[in-house]
């Protein structure tokens, strides 16, 4: 009994006493009551055996190629992954005027690494030096923007030069963040100084000319450039209205915030640069190149009467009504000098297009003389938005139209300079400044000089009366158009423009360009008021009068000029 005791006393199998438990029906399955646990089979035991293998493996492998294959480039990130370094900002270069006054500069925040920009108060240099976006962090602290970037005029276009190299501190820290004892400083390299070729005294002058006309007869802006017809150094460059630099770069109140709000929706676009990204059709400032043109294509002598009658009239040779463009007044006969003097259309009419026995240059012929004067083309001034204008022409006039054929009115209307004619006041005034020194278009430079120069070979005796025709428009006091500009001190050649706007052409731009001294050309000026009311007599031209009268009155300042 004892032996068969014995031999009771191993482990009992649980299927020995369950065996029949499926058998009893009064057992609570939900109870867990009877419920049996089947055996995995091997299939299952391999598949899950296979996979915690093959992430082993893999696990293994990567351990194997970080410390043996990749060991080198493993350590040296991990040697990095120790060090932090934080920007050291360089000091931006300052601007400043041909005369030395300072423009913009820099003052240090004390409350903080970055280093303020700031400009001079005076009105009238916004869109010339443009404003500054300050480098920012994330809400981590790690800088996204590391450098002081240009957003507008000379701040933008000369970014690399004002804005140095960033230097850095480099340190270490532990696996736990902790800081290190010791740093490596990287040092920074300040921006360049700009001496620019700016005169602060005649760009504030020009500036507030302009403004004051603007408000006291309703034009919606207007713009002005001062530029050297040798070296093409730009002496003034003014566009109104114009922004805040100091308020764009520094604004921080929720009053300021929303000035910038204001200026952003503005319809009269106080971020365009009006000198250099203003299209404007031109009006009669073009009679000059135009004469030269006549003259050089020989359709016509220098001393040619035209009659006008204050209107040409054209024939319908298809029995509809006449085609008639209207003089500004009835001016009898005139030749060339007088023809620019007193600004005949009819005169222009004729010599662009031809009538009658009087030939014309024709379209073709314009185009490419005009294009030739620097008209529709980049001046390449360092300043960043300029555009190009436009001289019409068949192939411009099949591309924006429906009806594509090019008419004799066209080349009416684009020989005074309308119809699609655009150009811009820096692309004006660098075109007068091949008339003034008679040879070649200068690149105009806000900063520094430039040797491109575009030689263009021109008949001194023929531009000569191009020349006579503007100095009589300021001499001659009983029929000059700009006889205002006749100031006791300096003598100027120069030739006013009316560019008539919209259907109605109730709205008007007014011109002006000229240079001086007339004997010894230095400085071509041109301004442009902007959409002004048709009825208004008041235009470009009283601006520059008051300008021509302020460098007289200060000649001592401006004998550079002279």
């Amino acid at each position: 009994m004892k032996k068969k005791r014995n031999k009771y006393l191993g482990e009992i199998n649980p299927e020995e006493i369950l065996i029949d438990v499926s058998n009893l029906g009064n057992f609570n399955l939900q109870q867990m009551e009877g419920a049996l646990s089947k055996v995995l089979d091997k299939n299952s035991i391999y598949i899950v055996s296979s996979f915690v293998l093959f992430i082993l493996s893999f696990f293994l492998y990567q351990m194997y190629n970080m410390q043996i294959v990749n060991s080198d480039h493993y350590r040296q990130l991990a040697e990095r992954n120790k060090f932090r370094s934080s920007p050291i900002f360089p000091k931006r270069g300052a601007i400043l005027d041909r005369g030395g006054e300072l423009l913009a500069w820099n003052t240090a925040a004390t409350d903080t690494s970055i280093i303020r920009r700031n400009y001079i108060e005076s009105e009238g240099f916004s869109n010339l030096l443009g404003y500054v976006s300050y480098p920012k962090v994330d809400k981590s602290g790690v800088f996204w923007q590391s450098e002081y970037m240009g957003k507008d005029g000379l701040e933008k276009f000369y970014q690399d030069k004002l804005n140095g190299v960033s230097g850095s501190h480099i340190y270490e820290v532990s696996a736990t963040g902790e800081i290190l004892p010791g740093k490596v400083t990287k040092e920074s390299i300040d921006g360049e100084e700009m001496k620019t070729n700016i005169d602060s005294k005649l760009q504030t002058e020009l500036f507030q000319y302009i403004k004051d006309l603007a408000n006291e007869k309703g034009f919606h802006g207007g713009a002005g450039i001062v530029m050297n017809v040798n070296d093409g150094s730009v002496a003034a460059l003014v566009s109104y209205p114009e922004y805040n630099n100091n308020i764009m770069t520094n604004g921080e109140s929720a009053e300021e915030k929303n000035v910038i709000n204001n200026w952003l929706s503005d319809k009269d676009n106080k971020f365009s640069n009006r000198a250099v990204a203003g299209l404007y059709t031109p009006g009669s400032t073009v009679k000059p190149f135009m004469a030269y043109s006549a003259l050089s294509e020989k359709i016509i002598d220098q001393y040619t009467n035209i009659l006008s009658k204050g209107k040409l009239i054209v024939k319908n040779k298809y029995g509809g009504p006449d085609a008639v463009f209207k003089d500004w007044k009835a001016h009898g006969y005139v030749d060339m000098r007088h023809a620019i003097a007193v600004s005949s259309d009819e005169y222009f009419y004729q010599i662009g297009g031809g009538y009658n026995d009087q030939e014309g240059l024709g379209i073709d012929r314009i185009y490419n003389h005009m294009s030739a004067f620097g008209f529709a083309s980049s001046t390449g001034i360092d300043i960043g938005g300029e555009k190009k204008g436009n001289i019409p022409n068949k192939a411009w006039k099949e591309k924006m139209y429906t009806d594509g054929n090019w008419r004799l009115g066209d080349t009416y209307n684009t020989s005074i300079g309308q119809y699609g004619y655009q150009t811009t006041p820096i692309e004006l005034v660098r075109s007068l400044s091949l008339i003034a020194n008679g040879s070649f278009l200068p690149t105009p430079r806000v900063y520094g000089s430039s040797t491109d120069k575009l030689y263009i070979n021109l008949d001194i005796d023929k531009l000569n009366v191009a020349r006579e025709g503007m100095r009589l428009a300021v001499t001659d006091q009983n029929i000059g158009t700009v006889r205002s500009l006749y100031v006791k001190g300096v003598e100027v050649a120069a030739k006013s423009g009316t560019a008539e706007l919209g259907v109605h052409k109730d709205r008007v731009n007014s011109w002006v360009m000229g240079y001086y001294p007339y004997d010894k050309p230095k400085y071509a000026f041109v301004v442009i008021m902007e959409n002004g009311d048709v009825h208004n007599l008041t235009g470009a031209s009283t601006v520059m009068r008051k300008l021509l009268t302020h460098i007289v009155e200060n000649k001592d300042h401006y004998e550079y000029m002279f």
